[in-house]
């Protein structure tokens, strides 16, 4: 069974870091395109990054490019979304997302989705 798990997330005041882990099951994630999504209250979902299957090619939002960070450690077949400089619009929950799409996108839905870790920057 595929699944997906987001840690990682809490508060951190305004220019601090934090990484976000997605760890999966079920499937290897190189061979699956993944991508991070947010979404704050009253807001819609919005593609932060993403990674494509095999290449490794990451794809950023223009509000974190510079900022933020994807990675992809298959030995541990997780995947990482280091955040710096973040700022109060940050605050959202973080959702992992992933299917076998060869070319990730910001401006899809994926098959499978984990069940988000809440990320909140505030002094």
């Amino acid at each position: 069974q595929l699944q997906l798990a987001e840690s990682g997330g809490g508060l951190v005041q305004p220019g601090g870091s934090l990484r976000l882990s997605c760890a999966a099951s079920g499937f290897t994630v190189d061979y699956y395109a993944i991508a991070w999504f947010r979404q704050a209250p009253g807001k819609e979902r919005e593609g932060v990054s993403c990674i494509n299957s095999r290449d490794g090619t990451t794809t950023y939002a223009d509000s974190v490019k510079g900022r933020f960070t994807m990675s992809r450690d298959n030995a541990k077949n997780t995947v990482y979304l280091q955040m710096n400089s973040l700022k109060p619009e940050d605050t959202a929950s973080y959702y992992c997302a992933a299917d076998r799409a060869l070319v990730c996108s910001l401006y899809r839905t994926y098959d499978y989705w984990g069940p988000g870790t809440q990320v909140t920057v505030s002094s």
